[in-house]
């Protein structure tokens, strides 16, 4: 294979090797999120409550408003960003 064939059979391998990279280097960024407590990074339990939350955490230094329905919340700590269904907390990323 000769020419334009060999350029776009090269291009496509590539592609393809680049995504199955991508989804690797992703999972392994998720197993190793630090653990949730006082030697990793304590953060929020998926099911409180804004109040609770704010309680143990304080003023967020930012806070998204709700968007969608249900209502999807973010408060943006310094180590982590918290989002909320309502007012119950669904999901926790902690910053990289």
């Amino acid at each position: 294979m000769k020419g334009p064939g060999l350029a776009l059979a090269l291009a496509l391998a590539l592609a393809a090797t680049a995504s199955a990279r991508a989804d690797v280097l992703l999972l392994d960024s998720i197993s190793s999120a630090p653990p949730n407590n006082a030697a990793g990074v304590p953060r929020p339990h998926r099911g409180s409550s804004m109040n609770i939350v704010k309680g143990q955490y304080g003023e967020p230094t930012a806070a998204k408003p709700a968007v969608g329905d249900p209502p999807i919340t973010r408060w943006v700590y310094p180590t982590f960003t918290v989002y909320f269904e309502s007012e119950h907390v669904i999901d926790v990323v902690v910053h990289r």
